[in-house]
């Protein structure tokens, strides 16, 4: 495809931020696989959170072919994505003091759990106080954000900080400030949005490195199969009947 197409410079852009979050953030994310596999290992539980589009991330780490079976979505009604009517709800809930920690405490999430926190800006009520509230109950904390964000906007919580500040893992998506990959003279705002790919990506080596690290120490990896290839929805059974106490989508 012709580098002179809009679309083909979408695509140099998202190899770009690719190629930097490989190069950049192997160390945390080597961290954050390493903190999952220790919470496996531990007997805890794996969540994740994201609000809106950041919520697709998350979504793509549950219930997923070649996924860990453990992880389970964090949802809060209203912001998972934009099923919900106004589609505006979901970011206007992401603004509203008190919620996580609502959520949380009417949540099975508990103390030697994990949980991923996915926010673009990181910089609303909702995700910053997830994680706050998580840390607080013992949770290990994984952000992925853009770290941008907090050098060019204002921190919408009332501690004027970010997710980043909560975190004990940050991967930083390297997203610029309105995830916007080109402009044009003749369009006039910014398009071609890469956060969802990066973060998606970021994520999967994340829960790549977690497997690896699990079967470095002797364990198997609790990994769904498709259902779509023959004996997989028998793998799956099995590893249902395993992890039950841990998975909470199955039931």
């Amino acid at each position: 495809m012709s580098e002179r197409t809009t679309a083909g410079q979408f695509f140099d852009a998202a190899i770009g931020l690719l190629q930097r979050v490989r190069d950049e953030e192997s160390r945390p994310i080597a961290a954050a696989g390493t903190l999952l596999a220790d919470t496996v290992a531990a007997g805890g539980r794996l969540f994740a959170f994201g609000v809106g589009h950041s919520s697709l991330a998350a979504q793509d780490l549950v219930y997923r072919a070649g996924g860990l079976a453990l992880m389970n979505l964090l949802a809060v009604p209203g912001t998972v994505g934009v099923d919900v009517m106004p589609a505006t709800l979901g970011s206007a809930l992401e603004r509203v003091d008190g919620l996580a920690t609502v959520v949380l405490d009417n949540s099975p999430v508990r103390a030697g759990d994990a949980l991923v926190i996915v926010s673009l800006s990181g910089r609303n009520a909702l995700p910053v106080e997830m994680a706050m509230a998580a840390r607080a109950r013992d949770v290990g904390v994984i952000g992925v954000t853009s770290v941008a964000y907090s050098a060019h906007t204002a921190s919408r919580h009332a501690s004027g900080t970010y997710l980043k500040d909560h975190c004990d893992i940050v991967l930083d998506s390297k997203i610029a400030v309105g995830d916007a990959e080109l402009a044009l003279d003749t369009v006039p705002a910014p398009f071609a949005p890469a956060s969802t790919v990066v973060a998606t990506a970021l994520l999967q080596a994340v829960m790549a490195t977690a497997a690896g690290v699990l079967a470095d120490r002797g364990i198997e990896p609790p990994l769904l199969r498709s259902g779509n290839v023959d004996g997989g929805h028998a793998w799956n059974a099995r590893i249902f009947e395993q992890y039950a106490d841990r998975i909470f989508y199955w039931h």
